[in-house]
C-alpha cells in the first residue's frame, strides 16, 4: 500500500510538472537604443504568439523604429520600412500582406500598463478586428480614479454598443497599475512586459513631431527569442 501511494505521488508530480511546462510562456528580448524590454507571450493567444515568434526569429524587427509614440498612452513599432527612414518621413503604413484573426480574451486579458498588443486597421474597414501581421504596441497609459473610469466606461459603451464592461477586478488594476481601458475588447493583447517597463516609460515620454514620430529615432537594435 505504501509503495502504491509513493507511485501515485510520483505520477501526480509528473503530471504537475507537465502541466507547468505546458503553461510556460515564451519570452522575447527586445533590445532598443534606450534599453532592453523583456516580454512574455500569452499561450491564450496562440496565433499571435506564434506569428510574433516567427517574425522575431526571421529578424523582421531588427532595426525597426518605434515610429508612433504617444505620451501616457503607448509606443508602437513593426513597420519594417522604418529601418532606413528619412527624418520626418511618415511611417506606419507597412505591414506584411496578411492579417491575424482576433484573439481578444477580455476581461481575462486587458490593456493594463505593460501589455503587448497588436495594431490593426480601423473598424470601418476591419469589422472583425483582425490584427496587423507585424505592427505591435506596448501600453504605458496612466492610472485612473473611479470618476475617470466611469468616463472610460461611457467611451467604451459608445465604441462597442455597450458590449464591453469594466469589471470590478479590471477597474482595480487600472486604479492601482494603470493602462488604457478605452481599447479593451477591441484589440488583441498577446503578451506583457516582464522587465524594462522603465524603458517603455522613457520611450513613451520622448518628444515627438505632429505625426507622433519621435524627433530623435528610437530603434529596435534586435529582438531575440529567449530559448
Amino acid at each position: 500500500m505504501k509503495r502504491l501511494s509513493l507511485l501515485l505521488l510520483a505520477g501526480l508530480s509528473a503530471l504537475t510538472l507537465a502541466a507547468q511546462e505546458d503553461e510556460k510562456r515564451q519570452e522575447v528580448l527586445i533590445e532598443t537604443t534606450m534599453g532592453n524590454i523583456r516580454v512574455a507571450l500569452y499561450n491564450e493567444t496562440p496565433m499571435h504568439r506564434d506569428n510574433f515568434l516567427k517574425l522575431v526569429r526571421e529578424g523582421y524587427y531588427d532595426g525597426n523604429l518605434f515610429h508612433r509614440v504617444i505620451y501616457n498612452f503607448m509606443i508602437q513599432s513593426g513597420d519594417s520600412t522604418s529601418r532606413h527612414a528619412q527624418p520626418e518621413q511618415m511611417l506606419g503604413l507597412y505591414s506584411p500582406d496578411y492579417t491575424i484573426p482576433a484573439e481578444i480574451r477580455y476581461p481575462a486579458i486587458f490593456h493594463k500598463r505593460g501589455s503587448l498588443a497588436a495594431a490593426r486597421e480601423p473598424d470601418d474597414v476591419n469589422p472583425e478586428h483582425a490584427s496587423s501581421a507585424s505592427q505591435f504596441y506596448i501600453v504605458y497609459g496612466r492610472r485612473f480614479n473611479d470618476e475617470m473610469l466611469d468616463e472610460q466606461q461611457n467611451r467604451l459603451d459608445n465604441q462597442t454598443n455597450g458590449q464591453v464592461k469594466l469589471t470590478p477586478e479590471v477597474r482595480e488594476v487600472y486604479k492601482r497599475v494603470g493602462g488604457t481601458p478605452h481599447l479593451d475588447g477591441q484589440y488583441t493583447v498577446f503578451g506583457e512586459v516582464l522587465e524594462g517597463l522603465d524603458v517603455v516609460k522613457e520611450i513613451d515620454w520622448v518628444p515627438t513631431d505632429e505625426n507622433a514620430r519621435p524627433k530623435e529615432d528610437v530603434r529596435i537594435v534586435r529582438a531575440t527569442v529567449m530559448e
